[in-house]
């Protein structure tokens, strides 16, 4: 029995990350370990945030580069209203959530109903969110409120001596969410229509433009719901947090098998694209003699292998139904 083509992606994807894993543990003293692993979460909780909403989005046909200026906007919008306000943490997380949800359902308006290019209105969103950053504080605001330290002071005890944060916690349920709405639900459905076909969509009488927008808004609300939980990770809001972060959010999808087209992958291969990213730097960290640098190198050279496995796949398909 034959593996049906869409799915060898994030089967790559899965085996990928088992062989990095096992290496890794045969290599380095404490590298298999249930703790390394939940390193992985805590570490890139916030990427994994990141990147459900851009695979909604890559899903979509689409693209998003403010991603990264949104999460330096939360934080400093967190940071300010916070500590230099003294506004409760109760009010501010929930207003900065509704700023990303805006933010990405204008931005997500604009493309549909003027017809422009998803790369050039998200980049002109990246570059207003940047400079809304240092309108507020061209400096980095430390923050010391005692629920922002709490969260990020927590840790979730687990069987066998290891532990967990509050945002990893964040980032599964919202990844388990997200990939029960991608498979589960109309809307779900309605993006893979709408990332096969624009045109035919709106043939099936499939809601195009309210699936356009709310992409867009689901992306802009992880964003900001990113950023709070970098909040939790840093203390602190700066204008210069997540900068270049919507590549490694875009590298994250791809490597996850998803098809930057449209309308093929999985959420699920977004979430091994986050913890393939995650090994490398842990790899690099317990090598100990490597720059950091080379973390973009491998992750480079994996967005290049599987750009063209997903070109030979969809040359493959076109032959075959010719």
């Amino acid at each position: 029995m034959s593996l049906n083509r869409k799915y060898i992606p994030i089967v790559v994807t899965i085996l990928l990350f088992i062989i990095m894993f096992v290496a890794g543990s045969f290599r380095y003293t404490g590298f298999f370990s249930l703790q390394v692993l939940m390193n992985l979460l805590i570490d890139n909780a916030f990427l994994l945030i990141t990147a459900v909403g851009m695979s909604f989005v890559i899903l979509s046909g689409g693209i998003d580069l403010s991603v990264g200026s949104m999460i330096a906007l939360s934080t400093m919008v967190s940071a300010s209203l916070v500590q230099q306000h003294g506004w409760p943490p109760v009010v501010v997380i929930p207003l900065v959530l509704l700023m990303g949800a805006a933010f990405g359902s204008g931005m997500g308006a604009i493309i549909h109903y003027f017809k422009i290019q998803p790369f050039i209105v998200t980049l002109a969103g990246m570059f207003m969110a940047r400079g809304l950053c240092y309108v507020i504080s061209i400096d980095t605001i430390t923050i010391d409120n005692s629920f922002y330290t709490a969260v990020a002071q927590t840790k979730i005890t687990l069987p066998g001596g290891s532990f967990i944060s509050i945002s990893a916690i964040i980032a599964l349920i919202v990844a388990a969410v997200a990939i029960y709405t991608a498979h589960y639900t109309r809307f779900g459905r309605n993006v893979y229509a709408l990332g096969g076909s624009e045109q035919s969509s709106l043939l099936m009488g499939l809601p195009v433009a309210r699936t356009k927008i709310m992409v867009y808004t689901l992306s802009g609300l992880c964003s900001a719901l990113a950023g709070v939980v970098f909040t939790f990770y840093m203390l602190s809001g700066y204008g210069l947090h997540a900068v270049g972060f919507e590549l490694d959010t875009i590298a994250a999808v791809v490597i996850g098998g998803t098809l930057l087209t449209g309308g093929v992958g999985y959420v699920l291969g977004t979430f091994f694209g986050v913890l393939i990213q995650g090994v490398i730097q842990t790899i690099i960290s317990f090598e100990g003699t490597l720059s950091s640098w080379w973390t973009k190198i491998v992750i480079g050279l994996l967005l290049f292998i599987f750009i063209l496995l997903q070109r030979v796949l969809s040359a493959r398909g076109s032959s075959l139904k010719r």
